[in-house]
């Protein structure tokens, strides 16, 4: 045991990963930008070194190719199974208001794309797009151990076993399996991200479509962050109609929570502040202890709103036309993929990546665009995720308290005991 009276060590904070990022963008503008500022795009020594960028960017494309499945299948499992765990019927409630609203926000954000996109948007070269201007030096394939979609299969079948049988080997063997996942994400992916983003652009700037790509990011931007915006507003709307209160109110004590998860960029370091909030809103205790932490889990229409909508405008850019019969598929899945997405920045994205390349078809340069989008306004996503959260939380607090209003009280004792 540590003695009392030694000094506690002082943890270094480390930079963000937004700011990170944001270096990583800047950075690789820069550095793809010096060819056409020195007047040397075209001699081999500049040639050599986008070519070697764009080999790293390979090579770290092929490994979360490689990962990505194993992330599906310990997540989703895990996270089902630790679900299930809890089934009655407030989290059965939960469950659907959580997952009807990260529908919602999906088919929201597929109408608004579908409206202003097309008018936005304008095709990007194709050359510039699939990054063919500089092939990487070499290339390794890492094939992954199955196919996304048997991975998520998979992950479906174990996880609702585990919440009903009891497999505590299983279970743990599963859990380990999610915290190497961690480990590998903490350590390699992230951290590795902000140059894996760098290289994109450094590709994007060299081939000389470096203004299109920032315009076109700009426009989804703007556009996905108002309408995250304007689906808060909506979730308590209905809140307010439900419960036949104003619960517009109740957004003044959450911005704490909103701005602390502007500054984590996740939705589980956001819960002791979001319980706070919640308790000011005047949540039953019983309600938020319950609601506030399962729908940090379940509850990503932030997510959604970005990937839904970011994707679209990649779609059109690279002369694609996205339809309702290829997204409603896509937005069902992703309210289930991304359940008990990491804890980490940027969990939700990779979550999602496996189906986002399945099921939309992107190739790999599609999804180093997405990638870069969704984690460069990933705080905003979460932010949008735990501010819903406690519109949900009012919903299922008001359903709680009728079940109490409804139920006889039972005043005398020895009545009582007598049941």
């Amino acid at each position: 045991m540590a003695n009392a009276s030694q000094p506690k060590q002082v943890k270094k904070h480390s930079l963000a990963l937004l700011p990170k990022l944001l270096i990583g963008i800047g950075a690789g503008i820069l550095i793809g930008s010096l060819g056409n500022i020195f007047h040397i795009a075209h001699t081999p020594g500049f040639v050599g070194f986008i070519r070697a960028i764009a080999t790293f960017v390979a090579l770290f494309g092929e490994f979360l190719n490689f990962i990505i499945p194993l992330l599906i299948l310990a997540f989703v499992s895990v996270g089902l199974a630790e679900l299930g765990k809890k089934a009655n019927k407030l989290f059965g409630i939960t469950l659907a208001l959580a997952y009807g609203s990260t529908i919602v926000a999906g088919f929201a954000a597929f109408g608004v794309g579908s409206t202003l996109l097309p008018k936005l948007m304008h095709n990007i070269t194709s050359k510039a797009v699939a990054g063919k201007s500089f092939d990487p030096i070499f290339t390794i394939t890492m094939k992954p151990v199955f196919p996304i979609m048997t991975s998520l299969i998979l992950a479906f079948v174990l996880g609702l076993c585990m919440a009903n049988l009891n497999t505590p080997t299983l279970m743990k063997a599963t859990q380990e399996l999610r915290d190497i996942v961690i480990l590998v994400l903490e350590k390699v992916i992230i951290p590795l991200i902000p140059f894996y983003i760098a290289g994109t652009f450094a590709k994007i700037a060299a081939s000389g479509e470096l203004v299109p790509t920032i315009i076109m990011f700009a426009k989804l931007y703007v556009c996905i962050l108002c309408l995250q915006w304007v689906y808060i507003l909506f979730q308590f709307t209905v809140a307010s109609g439900w419960r036949r209160e104003n619960r517009w109110k109740d957004l003044k004590n959450i911005l704490p929570a909103y701005f602390t998860a502007l500054g984590t960029q996740s939705s589980a370091a956001t819960i002791p502040v979001s319980l706070r909030s919640a308790e000011a809103n005047g949540i039953a205790p019983d309600v938020r202890n319950f609601v506030v932490p399962l729908c940090a889990t379940i509850h990503l229409a932030g997510d959604t709103i970005c990937l839904t909508l970011g994707s679209m405008g990649i779609m059109m850019a690279c002369g694609l036309h996205p339809t309702l019969g290829l997204y409603a598929p896509f937005i069902f899945m992703l309210g289930v993929t991304m359940v008990a997405a990491p804890g980490v920045p940027g969990g939700g994205v990779m979550a999602a990546l496996g189906i986002i390349k399945s099921m939309l078809g992107f190739n790999a340069s599609m999804c180093e665009l997405i990638i870069a989008l969704h984690l460069s306004q990933d705080s905003f996503g979460t932010a949008c995720n735990i501010t819903g959260d406690q519109a949900v939380a009012a919903i299922v607090d008001h359903i709680d308290q009728k079940d109490r209003d409804a139920k006889p009280r039972i005043s005398d004792p020895n009545e009582a005991a007598a049941q």
